[in-house]
């Protein structure tokens, strides 16, 4: 087949799975072409197999917001002729789902049709979509689409209760790739971050609020009270620079790291002996998951679609959003056991190994052959 791929090209975990969904497709013999205003940062090599496509804005002084959607309807018109694409698998409702369907519609004008599938991931539905001002525009690009997943049942579900949704929609998890977290390298270079006795806690997300970095840190501050340990945080957001104030305030500064975005999260991970997840809300829990497949136990809290990935007291232990206390309890509970947090290490993996990309990219794959046989049926 010949996929168009429209996602975010960043760091965010939807960016990060359309991506290594593409990469995944290619190897499997598929033609992915990704279609965005920039390559997606985990996009180091095109191939034969993996093309991309610049979407661009002209700026006219006539608006005043340039018109994004405009555009990439425009360039997803051009692709699918240019290159006869068979299928558009688009990443989140709006505005890709939005611009994907004027496309398809443009095309029928001229007896050409693409089969729209949607994927949901989280932020469309909870917080941008369930605004006034974009619920009628989500509801539409859902139920106009030909396929829609979603990323757990948590999402599938908030989306049911949060629109007029009459469209099916199939659970297909977010995955990652094994073999990309069994580290190859010998040395992960451990004694860069903190000495022998000290354990280390690692954090990556976007920094957003929603991420409750405060949680974050005042966790960790109770753990360093007790144990000797370091706080890894990974990511750029605008919770970043209050979070940097936080520590100085409570002292900690000189035990906390800030990385900013990084391509080495399988190395940071490999020296990870616990991860931190406190989200208000999380549709799924990429981070967490990373974390587990580099055999890191998570402390979580257990909103939205975490406990589909965290199991308590196996991979990690989940609390109520906003309850410190008791992540910090967990933690110290696993930190202070070398056995304890051994097997909690082993379970992570195993708990991963659930959600490997081997096991998940059938799935998409038997979505886009229905939809095809179904689109040419309705011809």
């Amino acid at each position: 087949m010949k996929i168009g791929i429209v996602c975010y090209p960043t760091f965010g975990g939807s960016g990060v799975v359309a991506t290594e969904l593409g990469l995944e497709l290619s190897k499997r013999g598929h033609e992915i072409h990704f279609i965005t205003y920039n390559q997606p940062v985990r996009l180091e090599l095109l191939s034969n197999n993996v093309h991309y496509h610049e979407v661009t804005v002209p700026e006219y002084p006539l608006f005043h917001y340039q018109p994004y959607e405009l555009a990439l309807s425009s360039k997803l018109v051009d692709m699918v002729k240019l290159h006869s694409i068979d299928i558009l698998h688009v990443h989140y409702a709006i505005p890709h789902a939005y611009a994907a369907y004027m496309a398809q519609k443009m095309l029928r004008e001229e007896e050409i049709y693409v089969p729209i599938v949607t994927t949901l991931h989280g932020t469309d539905i909870t917080l941008v979509g369930s605004h006034p001002f974009y619920k009628p525009a989500v509801t539409f690009s859902i139920n106009k689409s030909d396929a829609v997943t979603a990323v757990s049942k948590s999402l599938k579900e908030d989306t049911l209760r949060l629109f007029n949704i009459k469209n099916t929609i199939n659970v297909v998890t977010n995955f990652i790739d094994l073999k990309k977290f069994t580290h190859s390298f010998t040395d992960c270079q451990r004694d860069m971050m903190a000495t022998e006795d000290e354990k280390i806690v690692t954090h990556i997300s976007n920094f957003r609020s929603v991420k409750r970095i405060p949680d974050v840190i005042e966790t960790f501050y109770r753990i360093q009270k007790e144990i000797p340990a370091k706080l890894m945080m990974v990511g750029e957001g605008p919770e970043k620079k209050p979070a940097e104030q936080l520590c100085k305030k409570l002292g900690i500064s000189d035990k906390v790291v800030f990385f900013g975005n990084s391509n080495e999260i399988d190395r940071i991970l490999c020296f990870s002996d616990l991860f931190l997840l406190p989200s208000e809300t999380e549709s799924f829990g990429l981070s967490a998951l990373e974390a587990m497949a580099s055999g890191v136990p998570v402390i979580s809290s257990n909103t939205g679609g975490i406990p589909e990935v965290n199991t308590q007291g196996y991979s990690g232990y989940l609390s109520a959003v906003g309850d410190v206390d008791e992540m910090s309890e967990n933690a110290l509970k696993i930190l202070k056991d070398e056995t304890l947090l051994n097997t909690f290490k082993n379970n992570a993996k195993v708990q991963a190994s659930k959600f490997d990309i081997h096991q998940i990219v059938p799935q998409y794959e038997a979505i886009y052959e229905k939809t095809l046989e179904k689109c040419l049926a309705s011809k």
